[in-house]
């Protein structure tokens, strides 16, 4: 079976006392942990400016046939966000993207907003948001409003396993990671009601821990299929998108 960490940072995170890790020890720990690749966001990005260090294109994660860089955009009026229009991003193609719209402080459906979100839609980018920052309502919000929009609901917790169904029933758009919805039948639960074509492995880490979600996903009591889908391609499937 194929697995897939779709939710990886990579480089230092401000008060955290985990070593941040180079790409060889990245590595190193998905072979540790039997993973065969990753989605990876640059820690610089989520935590200073996206737009730093990013060189030419977006992201700034060295390239290696098991990780797939999810940048960092910050959309707003060119001069004040990065990169300066939502044609670079669709221009670089990438596999997804990420924002913070709390910690970058821009409106997450606002006027300069939404029109990016728009052309990632039609480029059939999928948005990744993480639920603590964000907050489940915003992001209902969003799949409300571009309702074409892929969206990836990083770091759940357990707790908001109602919001999260009913987010899922009302918005045929929205996938969620399982990584920190750590109860007892959590996933399976959300499985069943939602499909598991709408879940998404990923861990987190090293903001999260990535071993207790690992051992999660060898021991689901669901369907082989089902947990394939999980463990890789509801993923593919995400990134894919309307480009298959």
């Amino acid at each position: 079976m194929r697995i897939f960490d779709a939710h990886r940072v990579l480089g230092p995170v401000p008060g955290d006392h985990v070593p941040s890790a180079d790409v060889a020890g990245l590595l190193a720990e998905l072979d540790h942990l039997g993973t065969d690749g990753a989605a990876v966001t640059p820690s610089h990005g989520l935590y200073g400016d996206p737009a730093h260090e990013h060189g030419a294109g977006p992201g700034s994660v060295p390239g290696h046939e098991r990780l797939v860089p999810v940048p960092v955009i910050l959309p707003a009026v060119p001069g004040a966000g990065w990169p300066d229009g939502p044609g670079a991003v669709v221009d670089a193609a990438p596999a997804m993207v990420r924002a913070c719209p709390v910690r970058h402080r821009f409106a997450l459906t606002g006027p300069v907003a939404l029109r990016w979100w728009h052309e990632l839609a039609v480029a059939a980018i999928p948005l990744a948001l993480d639920a603590s920052e964000t907050g489940l309502d915003r992001v209902g919000a969003l799949a409300a409003a571009v309702p074409e929009l892929r969206i990836l609901v990083l770091s759940p917790g357990y707790r908001c396993l109602r919001e999260l169904a009913e987010l899922l029933d009302a918005h045929p758009g929205i996938h969620v990671e399982t990584g920190t919805l750590a109860a007892a039948g959590a996933v399976e639960w959300l499985a069943r009601r939602s499909g598991a074509h709408r879940l998404v492995f990923g861990t987190g880490a090293p903001v999260w821990d990535d071993a207790g979600p690992r051992f999660q996903l060898d021991h689901l009591r669901l369907p082989a299929a089902d947990v394939e889908l999980i463990a890789a391609g509801s993923f593919e499937a995400l990134r894919a998108g309307g480009r298959r």
